[in-house]
């Protein structure tokens, strides 16, 4: 893939002197709202803008000393991003937090009042979405996701902005995601977002994406639960052939999962 210089620039202010990406994501928004609220034993309606920008902030002057970038959002993040460590690259969220759950397909939304130009008014190294995606959809749903994407993409370009693409899978017919079924289709669910998002047309330059298997039905696993999706051998084959259709460098995110069952993944 080709950079422009003003994109190979803000890469390499995301990465650390070996070139390696290592970032730390405090991006959560609704799901942190509710870990601060359970934490606190108050409702999540209790939990603050103020709270959740402290908290942001405390992370980020902990965590970035030892990291070569952070990933925050616009909403709380922005005084976190201004106590970051010198040494720390910024990525800023782009999307709202969650999907529209007023129709099918999980459609995303942008943030209403942030666009590229503003990401990069602060201090942005990186634009980040996230994208709920299956290539098992309907049509009309994923080229909307598709039409969506490119938009992005032209706007990024045009702002000399890295695009990271996050793309988190689902059963759009509404089966249990983290059940043995799911585990079965998840590698080409993974796969298919891979290719897609890999064409030239999107102007991706970094994919984020999910393990291409659930390590809970791997058969022989540290986290086994006993029932079988896959053998090693097949597990590791489905590795090998989701990185081979992507031609697009890509990082892996834990996708909620427990620190276990995302360290026996990578392992």
């Amino acid at each position: 893939m080709i950079l422009s210089e003003g994109k190979l620039k803000r890469m390499k202010a995301l990465a650390n002197d070996r070139g390696v990406i290592a970032a730390a994501a405090m991006d959560q928004r609704g799901s942190l709202q509710k870990s601060l609220a359970s934490a606190r034993g108050v409702s999540s309606n209790d939990v603050t803008p103020e709270m959740m920008s402290e908290f942001k902030t405390i992370v980020t002057k902990v965590l970035t000393p030892h990291a070569s970038a952070i990933l925050l959002d616009p909403e709380f993040g922005i005084p976190a991003a201004a106590a970051r460590s010198k040494n720390a690259g910024l990525l800023l969220a782009y999307e709202l937090s969650g999907y529209d759950n007023t129709q099918p397909g999980r459609l995303p939304d942008l943030l209403p009042h942030v666009s590229c130009k503003r990401l990069i008014d602060w201090g942005a190294d990186a634009c980040k979405v996230l994208l709920y995606y299956t290539p098992f959809d309907e049509e009309p749903i994923n080229d909307i996701k598709h039409a969506f994407i490119e938009r992005i993409g032209a706007e990024c370009e045009t702002n000399d902005l890295p695009f990271f693409l996050e793309f988190v899978g689902y059963d759009p017919k509404g089966g249990d995601e983290k059940g043995v079924e799911f585990a079965k289709l998840k590698p080409e669910v993974v796969k298919g977002a891979m290719k897609e998002f890999s064409k030239p047309e999107y102007k991706v330059d970094v994919l984020k994406v999910e393990v291409p298997i659930n390590a809970e039905y791997v058969e022989g696993s540290s986290v086994y639960k006993g029932q079988k999706a896959y053998s090693r051998a097949e597990a590791l084959a489905h590795f090998r052939e989701a990185a081979a259709i992507a031609s697009k460098p890509f990082i892996y995110l834990s996708a909620g999962v427990s620190n276990a069952q995302f360290t026996e993944s990578l392992a």
